[in-house]
């Protein structure tokens, strides 16, 4: 109840700043669980791929440091997010999510890169697929990459693309990780290039990625 509300005011503030969004291939979103991954270029992008994919609902990871905060730590309960030591990883990090897919009532937000100023995919988002026995689900934001760029009004386009299976024989050793990265990688730019021939994503720090 509380994520439906929160989405409501959410929706409401961004488009009195910003105006609506465009969402591209929004109808061949799978109807179950799934794991949405995208290329991480803005600190709200999470919050446009869970509103341009609705009415499906989504967990997603968020740091421990922030579940020490108790006024954090009840928000993010309340809107599915679990935490997660990023230096050091534990089991629960796979076990997590892999368990709150196979329940069925929410898909998972990742970033592969798991930063916004790395380009590097990792490998965690195919292997809890392939655990759960859900898709990956390519999507890339394009607009306005800070809080105050949102105010020029400068137009917020999602765009999905097929999702991608990955065969339960398949290996994700190195070379296995290498075909699913290739796989989302090749999504990522096919629709960037799809939204716009000519886009060039160019962090908050000015660090060009092609």
């Amino acid at each position: 109840m509380f994520y439906k509300f929160l989405r409501g005011v959410v929706c409401t503030i961004l488009f009195l700043i910003n105006g609506r969004a465009r969402y591209v291939h929004q109808a061949d979103l799978p109807d179950g669980p799934y794991v949405l991954v995208g290329p991480h270029r803005t600190w709200f992008d999470p919050v446009y791929f869970a509103m341009a994919a609705y009415p499906r609902k989504f967990s997603f990871m968020a740091k421990e440091e922030l579940f020490q905060n108790p006024i954090f730590r009840w928000l993010l309960k309340h809107v599915n997010g679990f935490p997660v030591n990023r230096d050091h990883p534990g089991p629960s990090a796979i076990k997590t999510p892999v368990r709150i897919l196979r329940q069925g009532d929410l898909s998972l937000i990742m970033f592969p890169s798991g930063s916004r100023h790395s380009s590097e995919l990792k490998g965690g988002a195919a292997v809890i697929a392939k655990m759960a026995g859900v898709p990956l689900v390519p999507a890339v934001y394009q607009g306005p990459l800070t809080f105050k760029q949102l105010f020029s009004r400068k137009p917020v386009t999602i765009a999905f693309g097929a999702p991608i299976v990955i065969d339960r024989k398949m290996k994700l050793n190195e070379e296995g990780q290498a075909v699913i990265e290739k796989q989302m990688q090749a999504a990522f730019d096919q629709l960037d290039q799809e939204i716009d021939p000519n886009f060039h994503y160019v962090d908050v720090t000015g660090e060009k990625k092609e």
